[in-house]
């Protein structure tokens, strides 16, 4: 089973963000970060969750646990659901994704427990400021 550690940092005005993906499980270590652009937190938490899962699909594995600590992507996630429709597609698309999977589920962290992907996404996001 992989296990996807996912994560996003925004800071400044106009917000701007990066994603950190960090993988690991069946002899896989993967450490992944990207300077998302001008957007809010919760578009680059979905955003995050979307590029670890597209990652382990690379893997080729059909086993998957997500983490992250982003409580609105974690709820809409499980719900299949989001009132705002601004996320619908972000959600509709991480879905899809993950219905490529054998198994996958995801779990609510806390921050502490979510440090290797944090720590990329706030070394991009240093890059770009």
């Amino acid at each position: 089973m992989l296990e996807v550690f996912v994560d996003a940092a925004t800071a400044g005005s106009p917000k701007v963000s990066a994603v950190g993906v960090f993988i690991k499980g069946e002899g896989h270590l993967v450490k992944w970060s990207e300077y998302v652009g001008e957007m809010d937190n919760h578009t680059a938490e979905f955003t995050a969750l979307i590029k670890g899962l597209e990652l382990a699909k690379e893997l080729s594995s059909d086993f998957l646990s997500i983490k992250s600590d982003s409580k609105v992507a974690v709820d809409a996630f499980e719900k299949r659901f989001i009132k705002n429709p601004q996320y619908k597609p972000l959600l509709e698309q991480a879905l899809r994704l993950a219905d490529q999977f054998d198994f996958c589920f995801i779990k609510w962290i806390p921050d502490s427990q979510n440090r290797a992907a944090d720590a990329l996404a706030r070394e991009k996001l240093r890059e770009y400021k």
